[in-house]
C-alpha cells in the first residue's frame, strides 16, 4: 500500500512539474485509509485527496489510462467513495478537490500495523522536502479513527542552479534548555545547499532503458540552531541521510550503499570519534547513523552544562534531465528505473559519491567542531580563573575581606564558595547571548500560500 501512494504523489508531483507549479504553491495532502465491510471479506481502501494551487490544473480524466496500465498492477480499483463527511473538513481548509483517487486491497488481513508506520514515516519524509503542502493521514478501521497532520511552522526556500527551487521543514522539534531567554532561543535550521555532484550510469541501467543525464545534489540541515549561544556545549548525536527522486518523492527501502558508508568515511576529519549505521531504521525510508564524539574529560564534565543534542540531516536530491522524455509516462517508466537501479548507479559512483558526502558533512560540521575548540579554550580559561580567584580568597589574612567574600556568594566557607564560582562562572559563559538576524524568532506565523483556502474566502 505504501508503494501505491509512493506512486500515486510521483505522479502528481511529475505532473506539477510539466504545468511549472511554483515551489511556494500551497496546499493539502489527504491520505485516508478506511475500511468497509462486505459480505464476503473486509476490504481495505485508500483514497488519495489533493486540494489548492500544488495540484492546480490536474484532470482526472487525463489520470485514469496511466493509472489502470502501470501504476497498480497489484491493486484493483475501489468500487466506493469515502464518506464525503470525511473530505469535508479538508476541503473547507484548502477549498474544494484538484485531485482524488482511490484503490483497494482485497484482503484487508494482508495489511500488518507495521504498514502505518511507514506509511507515517513516509508522509512525515515527504512533507519534509515538500514543506508547501500540509499533509493530512488519517485511518478509519472498526469504527476508530486515527490521524496525524505533519503541520510544517517554519520554511526555508533553497535555490538551486539550472533546478528549480527547493522548500523545505527547517523547523527545530527539540525544546530549548530551562536556562535559555524567553523568545531568545531559535527555532529553526539554516540548510546549506553543497555541490552538485554528476553520476555516470551503469551499463545494466542502460540496457534497461535509463538514458540522460543523471546527478545529485547534497543539502545539509543541522538542528537545532545554537549560533545565538556560541559558548554552549553541544553533542551530534545522529546523522539522517534521506535521499528524493526526481520527483522530490522520498525514495524508501534498506541501501546497502549506505548501510556501508560509515566504512568509507574519515570520521577523524569530521570531528567523530564513530558512526554506526542503526539497523531500527533501514526501512523507514531514512538511513540513520549513532554519532560517538570522544569522550569528555571529568574536569571538563564537571564545568559544562549538559550538552545540546543536534542531529544532522543530509538531503541528496536525485535530478535527472534527457530530451527524450516528455510523456508523463516515460517520466513514470524513468523515476521507477532509476530507484530500481539506485543501489548499481551510487556503487557505480562510489568514489566520487564518498568523497563529495565527506565533503559536505564535513562542512556542515564545521561549525560545531570549531565550538568544540572554542569550548576547550573556555573550559582551560575557567579553570585557571576559578583556581586564582580561590586562592586569592584561601590566602588573604584580611577577615573582612575574606566574610565578604563568603557573604557575597552566600556560602558558609571556601569549600562551597569553590562550587558556587564554578556555577556561576558556568551560567555567566555557557549562556552568553549573541543575537543573529538570521535565526528564527521563538514565535514564528506560519507561512500561507499566495492564493486563499476556501475557508479565508
Amino acid at each position: 500500500m505504501s508503494r501505491e501512494i509512493q506512486q500515486v504523489l510521483r505522479l502528481v508531483m511529475l505532473l506539477g512539474k510539466q504545468r511549472g507549479v511554483r515551489v511556494q504553491a500551497a496546499g493539502g495532502l489527504l491520505v485516508l485509509l478506511w475500511t468497509k465491510t462486505g459480505a464476503a471479506v473486509q476490504s481495505l481502501n485508500c483514497t488519495v485527496a489533493g486540494a489548492g494551487p500544488w495540484c492546480k490544473g490536474i484532470k482526472m480524466k487525463t489520470l485514469e489510462p496511466d493509472l489502470k496500465e502501470s501504476m497498480f498492477p497489484r491493486m484493483s480499483p475501489c468500487p466506493s467513495v469515502p464518506d464525503p463527511e470525511e473530505l469535508c473538513a479538508f476541503t473547507d481548509l484548502y477549498g474544494s478537490l484538484r485531485l482524488l483517487l482511490s484503490f483497494q486491497m482485497r484482503d484487508s488481513r494482508l495489511f500488518i500495523p507495521e504498514w502505518c508506520v511507514r506509511i507515517e514515516e513516509f508522509l512525515r519524509m515527504f512533507s519534509l522536502v515538500n514543506a508547501g503542502i500540509k499533509t493530512q493521514l488519517k485511518l478509519q478501521f472498526s469504527q476508530q479513527t486515527f490521524q496525524q497532520e505533519f503541520r510544517v511552522k517554519i520554511k526555508s526556500k533553497v535555490a538551486r542552479a539550472k533546478q528549480p527551487s527547493l522548500m523545505l521543514d527547517v523547523t527545530c522539534r527539540t525544546q530549548p534548555p530551562e536556562c535559555v531567554k524567553k523568545g531568545c532561543w531559535c527555532q529553526g535550521g539554516h540548510p546549506l545547499c553543497g555541490s552538485r555532484l554528476p553520476l555516470s550510469i551503469p551499463p545494466e541501467a542502460m540496457e534497461r532503458g535509463l538514458f540522460g543525464e543523471l546527478s545529485i545534489q547534497p543539502v545539509t540541515l543541522l538542528t537545532p540552531c545554537v549560533l545565538q549561544y556560541p559558548n554552549l556545549a553541544t553533542q551530534l548525536t545522529n546523522i539522517q541521510v534521506l535521499v528524493c527522486s526526481p520527483s522530490n518523492v522520498p525514495v524508501t527501502g534498506p541501501s546497502t550503499f549506505f548501510q556501508n558508508l560509515p566504512n568509507e568515511l574519515d570520521c577523524q576529519e569530521l570531528g567523530l570519534h564513530s558512526l554506526h549505521c542503526s539497523l531500527d531504521h533501514v526501512n523507514s525510508g531514512a538511513t540513520v547513523y549513532t554519532a560517538k564524539q570522544e569522550n569528555l574529560q571529568d574536569s571538563e564534565q564537571e564545568l559544562s552544562l549538559p550538552s545540546v543534542q543536534q542531529t544532522l540531516l543530509l538531503f541528496l536530491f536525485l535530478q535527472h534531465s534527457d530530451p527524450f522524455t516528455c510523456h508523463l509516462s516515460d517520466s513514470m517508466a524513468t523515476e521507477a528505473l532509476i530507484e530500481h537501479h539506485l543501489e548499481g548507479i551510487l556503487s557505480n559512483n562510489r568514489q566520487a559519491v564518498t568523497t563529495a558526502l565527506q565533503t559536505e558533512l564535513k562542512n556542515a560540521l564545521k561549525g560545531l567542531n570549531r565550538g568544540k575548540k572554542n569550548h576547550e579554550k573556555l573550559r582551560s580559561a575557567a579553570e585557571v580563573i576559578l583556581s586564582s580567584s580561590i586562592s586569592i580568597v584561601s590566602c588573604s589574612s584580611n577577615l573582612d575581606f575574606r566574610n565578604a567574600c563568603l557573604s557575597s556568594m552566600k556560602v558558609r566557607d571556601t569549600h562551597e564558595l569553590s562550587a558556587s564560582l564554578r556555577e556561576s562562572l558556568r551560567r555567566v559563559t555557557s549562556w552568553k547571548f549573541i543575537p543573529r538576524g538570521k535565526c528564527y524568532p521563538t514565535q514564528v506565523e506560519e507561512q500561507e500560500g499566495d492564493e486563499p483556502t476556501g475557508r479565508e474566502i
